[in-house]
């Protein structure tokens, strides 16, 4: 059986084309919890909040908060949130391991379901996101900074609910909103608490920037980061117009997920080199194999979302399908 070691060999390597800023600076913040830091307006208003290093290698997220930081914003109306997460994944950090330092223990984005936090069970990741949850509960609108192990155009993952659809196409960014129930195998952020209840105004989203280490990625964060600040209210579009991009936003299409596909073992190989967003126009095409087993398009124009075998084990999702999703209001 090919070991994952084996595996990450043969796949691209991609240059790190940024810095990563020492994020040190930040420990102490004014919450707390370390690496937090959170700005009352004293108005009355929403809380937004902006979380880097889900994951410890993804980096532009890092840049993007280290840099709203530095400049002192600060909301107009509610209450401001800037902070890391896995920051201890991310002290670990070896460029010629680079993938790696996703996480030490587990994903610190599966363990956001109420059973977890509240269980015996004991990891880093759960310790810091036990200690995030106090703040996180107390947000409004959340907007978890990711990127992508593959270069590939952005996304934002809204979640099933239309809530987060509106909320994704009331910020206009970036083209492609993908629409999905998130991982068998545990909760996700922006699914977490109210986040995931339609009932509740409470709204999360998650945006993959591009591959992790490329300049564009951290562009794309800090443009999504501020439109997304501007659409909450919480600071005003005049102090975040230098965060942004200058093109003007392409026209947005929104994808559903409708399957995602998870490997059995680790003899996963995909039939092409698939990048993310590939539409195969012919249901049946053979798209993967998983030892013996032939993974197929299920329909016609079917989208490859987000495939990558860097993470490859039994129980991992290696790709997403997903087809465009018309007049889902």
């Amino acid at each position: 059986m090919k070991t994952l070691e084996q595996i990450r060999a043969k796949l691209h390597e991609y240059p790190i084309e940024v810095a990563f800023p020492d994020i040190a600076a930040w420990k102490t913040g004014n919450t707390g919890v370390d690496y937090m830091h959170t700005f009352d307006s004293g108005v009355a208003g929403p809380h937004a909040m902006i979380l880097a290093l889900t994951h410890g290698n993804e980096v532009s997220g890092a840049i993007a908060v280290d840099q709203l930081l530095r400049s002192e914003l600060r909301p107009a109306k509610g209450r401001l949130t800037l902070g890391f997460g896995n920051v201890d994944a991310y002290h670990r950090f070896d460029s010629g391991n680079p993938d790696a330092s996703r996480f030490i223990d587990e994903d610190m984005n599966r363990v956001w379901s109420t059973a977890r936090l509240d269980s015996a069970d004991d990891s880093r990741e759960l310790r810091r996101a036990r200690a995030l949850r106090p703040i996180v509960d107390s947000v409004d609108f959340l907007l978890d900074l990711h990127s992508m192990h593959e270069e590939a155009p952005p996304l934002m993952l809204s979640g099933p609910l239309a809530k987060g659809i509106r909320f994704a196409t009331d910020i206009g960014v970036p083209e492609h909103v993908i629409v999905d129930g998130g991982h068998a195998n545990g909760k996700r952020l922006r699914d977490y608490g109210a986040f995931g209840d339609p009932a509740s105004p409470k709204n999360a989203l998650l945006i993959e920037t591009g591959q992790h280490f490329s300049v564009r990625s951290k562009d794309v964060a800090l443009d999504a980061a501020s439109r997304f600040l501007s659409k909450t209210g919480v600071v005003t579009a005049a102090d975040l117009k230098d965060f942004m991009l200058h093109a003007a936003p392409a026209l947005q299409q929104v994808l559903q997920v409708t399957q995602a596909v998870i490997a059995g073992t680790m003899d996963f190989e995909f039939a092409q080199d698939f990048r993310g967003l590939e539409m195969i126009e012919r249901a049946g095409a053979v798209i993967a194999r998983d030892g013996d087993k032939q993974i197929v398009t299920p329909y016609d124009d079917c989208v490859i979302v987000m495939p990558s075998l860097r993470h490859l084990g039994p129980g991992v999702t290696v790709m997403r399908l997903a087809r465009a999703l018309e007049n889902w209001q």
